[in-house]
């Protein structure tokens, strides 16, 4: 019977037939199938790509502005070697039409493929998403020397005397920049900022992403990464805790200390298939100090994050990018390898967190400035973003806020990290002149990329 039906769906009258067999028989033949891929392929056939175009007149995200019936029409029914669909990396964005705080990106990669499978979407939503990198025409460039952010007394107090002496009249306009990089320094006033956090995410080549991959990809994530971790040495050494397996006592020291990542329940992430098998290995790793923090297969295959009380923000640089190092050398010493390539930088998930994929951030006070009408201007001119402390799905509550650089591709981490520190000590000394009565100003805005 099931042969039958194969023959007979495979004729050119295909389009007659199943509509007068009707959707129960249909379903069916489905199941009795020995074909289902040569059925869902005449399925297609069926309807039209514009039948199957999601409305989006309503939509507010990055996906919604780039998709057009041409497009949708062009790669709807292209798969990435690991069967991955243009209507699944869209399916988070046609289901949330907005956000309340952040303009979303509102699709998703399922494999490393998909950047070029579907290039012809992810191109215009990373040109809007990263304010005008154009990834066919663009290389991302990577550095993660911490010494390049020195720390250094106050600016004010600071004699530049010995890098100035560096700077010649023959002295190329991009060394002059790297020679400046080191005049800020790394250290806040800590009657402001509370932490100091780096974070970004790596992925391992040849396994699915979280929103695609099977049981047994996710479960090889976990072994490749906690293998890996086990070799961390000094005081990045620690411990692994699964999600399935932590006894309760671990599980409230890990939400005590505001380690713990739970079930997706953001439609942001759930629409895009993040909580399958949950909490199957899923699992969280930390250094013994719990400063270095690696989340496993969560939103990302790895989620590696520094972080500390209070404003050192170079001490917490330096030890994100020893032990990305060490972690990178470790999975490389097991013959894997990331996810990476000059034009992309570090490919992850979600395309906001293309290149870099780095958050670096503070917890910061700031009760007169986050009142004075130009907050939102001088926050947009430094390349900086304001979220609740909760993270990005809250809204600021007292005068606290989490500020973060804006940017994750077309700079450096160095760069990204030393825009973060400039941008955070002037909002501080904005804050400390309206403390006085004194007015501020809101600064020029920062170049996108570098020239």
């Amino acid at each position: 019977m099931a042969s039958s039906f194969t023959r007979l769906i495979s004729g050119r009258n295909t389009a007659a037939l199943l509509a007068s067999l009707g959707a129960g028989t249909m379903a069916t033949g489905y199941l009795m199938s020995e074909n289902s891929s040569l059925v869902a392929e005449t399925k297609k056939k069926l309807y039209p790509p514009s039948s199957d175009f999601p409305d989006l007149r309503k939509h507010n995200n990055c996906m919604a502005s780039a998709l057009t019936p041409a497009i949708y029409a062009k790669l709807r029914d292209k798969l990435t070697p690991n069967n991955w669909t243009l209507d699944q990396c869209i399916q988070t964005g046609v289901d949330n039409p907005g956000h309340p705080f952040i303009k979303t990106v509102g699709c998703v990669a399922g494999d490393e493929e998909s950047y070029e499978v579907f290039a012809e979407l992810f191109d215009p939503v990373i040109k809007d998403r990263h304010n005008g990198y154009d990834p066919r025409t663009m290389t991302h460039p990577t550095d993660l020397d911490s010494s390049k952010v020195p720390t250094l007394p106050h600016p004010k107090t600071a004699t530049i005397t010995p890098l100035l002496s560096h700077i010649s009249n023959q002295t190329k306009p991009s060394h002059i920049c790297d020679i400046l990089l080191q005049i800020t320094h790394g250290m806040f006033d800590e009657k402001y900022v509370l932490s100091s956090r780096v974070r970004t995410g790596r992925s391992i080549r040849g396994l699915s992403l979280p929103p695609a991959c099977s049981r047994a990809e996710r479960r090889e994530v976990e072994r490749v990464v906690v293998t890996a971790l086990a070799g961390l040495q000094g005081d990045l050494a620690g411990r692994y805790y699964g999600l399935g397996d932590m006894t309760e006592k671990e599980q409230q020291q890990l939400i005590d200390d505001h380690f713990l990542f739970d079930k997706p329940v953001s439609p942001l992430l759930t629409c895009a298939f993040m909580a399958r098998d949950w909490p199957d290995a899923r699992g969280i790793w930390h250094n013994n100090e719990k400063t270095f923090l690696i989340w496993v297969n969560e939103e990302d295959h790895t989620r590696v994050i520094s972080m500390e009380k209070g404003g050192n923000m170079k001490r917490v640089f330096d030890r994100f990018c020893r032990g990305l190092k060490q972690v990178e050398q470790l999975i490389q010493e097991r013959g894997w390898e990331f996810m990476w390539n000059e034009r992309l930088g570090y490919v992850l998930t979600c395309p906001s967190n293309l290149g870099t994929g780095l958050r670096a951030g503070v917890h910061v006070r700031l009760p007169n400035l986050s009142k004075d009408p130009r907050f939102s201007k001088i926050l947009d001119n430094l390349r900086l973003q304001k979220r609740g402390t909760g993270g990005v799905d809250t809204a600021a509550v007292g005068d606290t806020f989490d500020i973060s650089n804006n940017d994750r591709l077309g700079k450096s981490e160095v760069e990204l990290v030393q825009l973060l520190i400039d941008g955070v000590h002037y909002l501080i000394e904005c804050e400390k002149k309206l403390e006085k009565g004194q007015d501020i100003k809101v600064p020029a805005p920062i170049a996108q990329f570098r020239k």
